[in-house]
């Protein structure tokens, strides 16, 4: 019976896509890894992660309801728009009262845990070794908390974390744990798409308390990454596709055998690694830049290559490495036309800024020392997950896969700043420097990234710098860092062969051409363009007609 279990151990099972269902509908005392002897028991426990979306769309949804509505193998769903956010005002109160004391005292995690079990915030179970697991979870819950966060339990997310995780382990947990026998099963859950703020650890903590649990997530995001260490069955799916919302009834659609077999060869071209990709396939990777050395006249040849035909073009693990261009043209050419040629047609591609009045950004007078900080993971390194679902962060409207390019780029530039320092300026200043000006992107430079099909035609931002339209400043400096990471190719003109990006950004980070004049003054010459009507009636009148 289970009251004679006194202590409860948990081992993951080994799983495969072949039996993973049929382990998680099969019952405890049947299961790999269980054994039961004088008072303990040991449990085999089902946990994976399956990422991505299958061929057949339909299928994979009524599926995904038929795991939920069917009471084999009754899994028990999770997601964002399913969680009971609602919390009993006494409970919200006693949660407070032990953050109080948390903040007057040094508590241990196990002395705060104890007093969140004194103020009836933790289920009580008439099978001890349920009851000493809730505890052991909570525990492993509030480790995991300090290890990730800047100032463990006296951090001001604590009280966030905390009240969420209590309220949905009152509202879907608890009910589950009436009635529960440990040699048939402990609650199954499935968490589907996104996990906000607090949800991690909430899923952690089921975790930890020995329940089953499968993650889906069609767009093939790990949600979990950074948060569970422990290897988990991973399974990937060949397409990605955005989160529709989590089905309410089974689809009546049925494939065909041609559609799923055009769907079938349609992924083998387009996998990832076959050199050939489809309009915005790439959405949802995290790019990096490879800037790649060239001669002035390699600029105008690679400029006017996609990113996918260009020399170290690469596709793997979700990550999409660009070979962009970051150059700085002092002088003029003695050839005029062909100067003036050669950046009327690095303006005139489709993605293309032309950058004449400078500076084209403005400096922050927001202090985000603290934000900077609070973002920094275990590795000392930003976190993109954090900045992400930060209150500062200016980029929630973009879609995921961007927001995380642009968080990937910022994390990368304060990791290794290429901006000089200022006279008394550390390290760390300067990375916060750069942190901040990040959050102040002008929309302009936006839209160019959003326009950026990572396979296809690299965006460009121009930048005439004749002097006579102001100075190039430290803020364009570390936008541009931030661009060069992002593989936006980046060309800098400047007709006095004077310095502008020198005086900011470390000289291996770009190339220098230097061309045989130095020009004063030289105003920007716009590409002559005939009229269509006109050119027509001109072509009319020679033919005489």
């Amino acid at each position: 019976m289970n009251v004679s279990y006194n202590q409860m151990t948990i081992r993951p099972v080994s799983l495969s896509y072949e039996n993973w269902l049929d382990m998680l509908k099969m019952p405890l005392s049947e299961r790999p890894e269980f054994s039961n002897d004088k008072g303990s028991i040991q449990i085999g426990q089902v946990l994976g992660k399956f990422l991505g979306i299958p061929i057949d769309s339909d299928e994979y949804y009524n599926q995904l309801f038929d795991y939920v509505a069917s009471t084999d193998p009754g899994l028990h769903l999770l997601s964002e728009e399913s969680l009971n956010k609602t919390i009993d005002n006494q409970h919200f109160q006693s949660i407070q009262k032990v953050l109080n004391i948390g903040q007057e005292q040094k508590l241990s995690i196990n002395r705060f845990t104890a007093f969140l079990d004194g103020e009836q915030l933790l289920y009580k179970s008439s099978i001890p070794a349920i009851h000493r697991k809730i505890r052991e979870a909570m525990i492993n819950t509030l480790e995991l908390f300090t290890n990730r966060e800047k100032d463990g339990l006296k951090s001001h997310e604590l009280r966030r974390v905390l009240v969420d995780v209590i309220k949905w382990s009152i509202n879907h947990l608890h009910p589950l744990l009436e009635g529960v026998d440990l040699e048939k099963g402990m609650p199954k859950f499935l968490w589907y798409g996104d996990m906000k703020r607090s949800q991690p650890y909430f899923v952690y903590y089921l975790m930890k308390l020995g329940c089953d649990l499968v993650v889906f997530h069609p767009e093939g995001k790990d949600t979990l990454a950074g948060f569970i260490e422990e290897g988990i069955f991973t399974h990937h799916f060949p397409n990605k596709q955005p989160a529709e919302p989590f089905p309410k009834e089974r689809r009546n659609r049925q494939t065909t055998v041609a559609y799923r077999a055009s769907r079938e060869i349609e992924n083998i071209l387009h996998q990832e690694g076959a050199g050939l990709y489809k309009p915005w396939q790439l959405r949802d990777y995290t790019p990096s830049s490879i800037t790649l050395k060239t001669t002035y006249d390699e600029l105008f040849i690679l400029g006017k290559e996609i990113a996918m035909v260009r020399p170290g073009f690469e596709v793997e693990n979700g990550q999409v490495k660009i070979p962009s261009l970051f150059a700085k043209v002092q002088g003029v050419s003695k050839n005029r036309k062909e100067y003036w040629d050669r950046i009327q047609n690095l303006t005139e591609f489709e993605h293309s800024l032309l950058i004449r009045q400078l500076p084209f950004t403005w400096s922050s007078s927001n202090d985000f020392r603290f934000h900077y900080r609070n973002a920094l993971g275990r590795d000392g390194l930003l976190n993109p997950d954090v900045m992400m679902q930060a209150h500062y962060w200016p980029y929630s409207f973009l879609p995921n896969g961007l927001q995380k390019g642009i968080a990937n780029a910022i994390r990368r530039i304060c990791e290794k700043p290429g901006l000089k320092s200022l006279p008394g300026e550390n390290m760390e200043e300067v990375s916060i420097y750069l942190f901040s000006q990040a959050m102040f992107t002008p929309k302009e430079i936006i839209q160019l990234m959003e326009k950026f099909d990572y396979s296809q035609h690299v965006p460009k931002l121009i930048i005439y710098n004749n002097e006579c339209r102001g100075m190039l400043a430290r803020t364009d400096a570390a936008l541009l860092l931030l661009l060069n990471q992002f593989g936006i190719d980046i060309i800098v003109y400047n007709p006095p062969g004077h310095n502008d990006i020198e005086n900011f950004l470390q000289d291996r980070l770009f190339d220098t051409h230097w061309l045989e004049d130095v020009v004063f003054e030289l105003e920007y010459k716009e590409p002559f363009k005939l009229k269509k009507g006109f050119f027509q009636g001109f072509l009319k009148n020679l033919r005489g007609d």
